[in-house]
């Protein structure tokens, strides 16, 4: 798959495959592997598994950040059960090689918090319904979820905010926002796939156990999609429909 992804790549863009394990030797081996195949970086979640104590996240990042790729931590702690706060983060971040953390916990106050204990790593909004604030604030990039159906929506947005151009991003962000906040639901993967299906793409099937949305939620997510595809900044920016 990073083979194939980085054949498919334009030029320029970077492909940072995710090396989340169960373990410290798993993740390294992901990582060695993507090395080999030419990935760029890789995105690195704390240890699978039982939690860890802080001591063994650090030595899992070590581990990873061994291979040699720059490593961007993933914090989502709704996910691994594991909370990258900025302390720790920031004792991670004394590893060569660490270099950004995706921040998916939605807590705005953190961004600030990462910026006074580690300067040096750059966060990435993880959470597609705070990217505005978060890229106001200073978030140098982001790793986007529900944007896979809306590509030309979210990067109009995302430049936007960069831009610090208020006035038309955030009615903009207005017209997304029901949509992006599907990104911080439970069934998040679920409405991805159909939102994708919804705009004209291939979202193709959940890996089990995850089924299909339905019901009262499908249709959320239906009448969420075709509000943003009719979403537009500025009628002369080609961000409209499709």
């Amino acid at each position: 798959m990073v083979r194939a992804t980085l054949q498919a790549a334009p030029s320029g863009c970077a492909v940072v495959p995710g090396v989340g394990g169960y373990g410290s030797r798993q993740a390294r081996r992901w990582a060695e592997q993507a090395a080999e195949a030419g990935a760029h970086g890789v995105l690195a979640r704390p240890p699978d598994g039982p939690a860890a104590r802080a001591a063994d996240v650090v030595a899992h990042y070590r581990e990873v950040a061994a291979v040699g790729l720059p490593v961007v931590a993933h914090n989502d702690p709704y996910d691994s059960r594991l909370d990258l706060t900025p302390d720790l983060l920031a004792t991670v971040a004394e590893i060569d090689g660490i270099v950004a953390v995706k921040e998916v916990t939605g807590d705005v106050r953190r961004l600030h918090r990462l910026r006074d204990l580690c300067p040096h790593v750059d966060v990435l909004v993880g959470a597609d319904d705070v990217v505005l604030e978060l890229v106001l604030c200073g978030a140098t990039g982001w790793v986007a979820t529900l944007p896979n159906a809306l590509p030309r929506q979210a990067v109009r947005l995302y430049e936007l905010c960069v831009a610090r151009d208020l006035g038309r991003a955030l009615p903009l962000y207005a017209e997304l926002h029901p949509i992006l906040g599907w990104a911080s639901r439970p069934e998040a993967v679920q409405a991805v796939k159909l939102a994708m299906e919804c705009a004209g793409r291939f979202g193709g099937r959940c890996r089990p156990p995850r089924g299909p949305l339905s019901g009262t939620a499908a249709d959320l997510v239906r009448r969420d999609v075709l509000r943003a595809l009719g979403a537009t900044a500025d009628p002369a920016s080609g961000a409209g429909p499709g």
